[in-house]
């Protein structure tokens, strides 16, 4: 990172929020939060044996596919436990 670039994130950071341009950022409706996964902390390490094709598809997906694979199965739990109650 360059300094004009530090500089000015030092500058954003800095700033109150109701002075910051978001004009151009892109609009998220309500909707789409309601559906965001809260990932609590607490995460542990683990050998896991995974079908390769599986596997390979997650890794297709880019980096962080391991978070990925972990919202998959996060959300299978959280479905699971809303049929339980």
């Amino acid at each position: 990172m360059t300094d004009e670039q530090r500089a000015r994130l030092a500058a954003l950071a800095s700033m109150p929020d109701d002075q910051i341009d978001t004009s151009d950022a892109p609009f998220r409706p309500d909707a789409v939060w309601a559906k965001a996964v809260d990932f609590p902390h607490g995460k542990k390490q683990i050998s896991l044996r995974i079908d390769e094709d599986v596997l390979n598809f997650f890794r297709q997906t880019g980096k962080r596919y391991q978070t990925r694979m972990n919202a998959v199965l996060r959300s299978y739990v959280e479905a699971h436990k809303a049929h339980a109650k």
